[in-house]
């Protein structure tokens, strides 16, 4: 049995407290949570029975745990690891992982001097019809890939916004590429490939915030093959999808729903068995946009620290690359120019100040 604690009691938290709170991830259970506001850390301790603090270093220092989540600000992702890191715990931390580039190279380095595993939460990837996709492309059913493409097309209204004053903003949070949308950005780049290029253009269209609420991106791939980006939180008056297209030579595949848990479409112009099924048994759309692959992500994370697997897990160096191609994407915005990877970013707007 692994001992999960957490650090940071805001809106995602409760989704991983109630997984490892309930008992519903076999083999883990939480143990302890934190946050240096000490209501939200008592909600959500009182509500697991659970010990609460205010301050991880006390929380680390007087609990058995084996994994920390990181679940605090985007902008303190990478001082709260480099600091857990010295307790030398596994170490899961929300998306994105950090934001910049500097700060991810910081995270990766400590958590390999301390000798532990750190896994980067991209639950998508874990969505029983993306792994029907990744499959497909896995056993080469796509042939040459032609276009792959992700639409975030979800609300987050000004009240959203500011029930945090770090949201929206460039030093802690980025826009809707960096936060809502950075899933859907891993999970083309990881069906599609490599990307070589990327061309963007942002609006802060309804929001009254720093960063975007809007943006559009085309991509070119190493392999030849072209990308589109589509992600706005100006969406009225209610979410509307979260999707991913890949279209290849020989067939096409979208996923929609609101949380890239819904097959829409599975053609294959060389049919194999179970293609006539597979319409009925992944086309269910979840609750919430967080969808339901926190659960399987977990269930893997337990899997890595136990058993040493890595099967779609995205650790540092992963969560890195995806991470590299947001910097992209803002640079190109800034600059108004095509912007090739790999790269170092010199206007990118994001970890720093407005």
């Amino acid at each position: 049995m692994l001992n999960f604690g957490l650090v940071g009691c805001g809106r995602i938290a409760k989704r991983h407290a109630e997984l490892l709170g309930l008992g519903q991830i076999e083999g883990a259970r939480l143990v302890a949570v934190c946050d240096v506001d000490g209501e939200k850390a008592a909600a959500i301790g009182e509500r697991f029975s659970v010990p609460f603090f205010t301050d991880m270093h006390q929380m680390m220092r007087t609990q058995d745990i084996d994994v920390v989540t990181v679940l605090t600000e985007s902008g303190n992702h990478a001082k709260n690891v480099v600091d857990l890191a010295n307790y030398g715990k596994h170490i899961v931390v929300e998306k994105p992982m950090a934001l910049t580039l500097d700060d991810a190279d910081a995270m990766i380095a400590a958590c390999d001097a301390a000798g532990i595993k750190l896994f980067v939460v991209k639950q998508n990837r874990f969505n029983v019809p993306v792994v029907k996709l990744r499959e497909a492309l896995e056993r080469g059913r796509f042939g040459k890939l032609v276009l792959g493409t992700v639409r975030v097309r979800w609300c987050r209204t000004q009240e959203y916004y500011n029930q945090a004053p770090w949201r929206g903003t460039w030093a802690m949070d980025g826009g809707v590429l960096t936060n809502q949308a950075s899933h859907h950005v891993d999970l083309l780049e990881w069906m599609m490939g490599d990307v070589e290029s990327v061309f963007a253009k942002s609006a802060t269209a309804l929001a009254n915030i720093e960063a975007e609420d809007t943006a559009i991106v085309t991509l070119k791939f190493r392999n030849g093959a072209l990308g589109i980006i589509e992600a706005t939180t100006a969406v009225r008056p209610k979410d509307l999808e979260g999707s991913i297209s890949i279209l290849g030579e020989r067939g096409t595949v979208e996923i929609g729903g609101f949380a890239v848990n819904e097959m829409k479409i599975w053609n294959f112009s060389e049919p194999v068995p179970g293609d006539d099924e597979v319409m009925e048994k992944y086309s269910v759309n979840p609750p919430n946009v967080y969808g339901f692959g926190h659960q399987a992500y977990y269930e893997h994370v337990v899997d890595g620290v136990m058993k040493n697997s890595t099967v779609h897990l995205v650790d540092g160096l992963q969560g890195r690359r995806s991470l590299e191609l947001i910097n992209a994407i803002y640079e190109s915005i800034e600059t108004g120019k095509e912007v090739h990877l790999r790269f170092r970013p010199k206007y990118c707007k994001l970890g720093g100040a407005s």
